[in-house]
């Protein structure tokens, strides 16, 4: 493959890799602020016991279970973007120019 190929699939994967941790970062801030929700109507629930509570409380853990799956597909996104970036590294250092 010729260098300047290499070159910009590299540019275009470490693009992609930087918008790809952007969003995890977000994320992450979202995900703290959802979680933090889940617990107080988790107490509130226990607390009051009622059944506008426990619906409260079952949206929110739904809503925190639906981020987390979102996480982990973010992160095994960005694991599979380091790995590109690495082969097209190694080609690019260790292939004919």
């Amino acid at each position: 493959m010729r260098r300047a190929i290499i070159e910009r699939r590299l540019s275009d994967a470490h693009a992609r890799l930087v918008r790809a941790r952007s969003e995890l970062a977000v994320l992450d801030e979202q995900l703290s602020a959802v979680t933090e929700i889940a617990d107080d109507t988790r107490l509130r629930a226990l607390v009051s016991e009622t059944p506008v509570a426990a619906r409260e409380h079952d949206e929110a853990s739904r809503h925190e279970s639906v981020m987390l799956r979102s996480r982990a597909d973010l992160v095994e996104h960005i694991a599979e973007l380091e790995r590109r970036q690495d082969e097209l590294l190694d080609r690019l250092v260790g292939g004919p120019g």
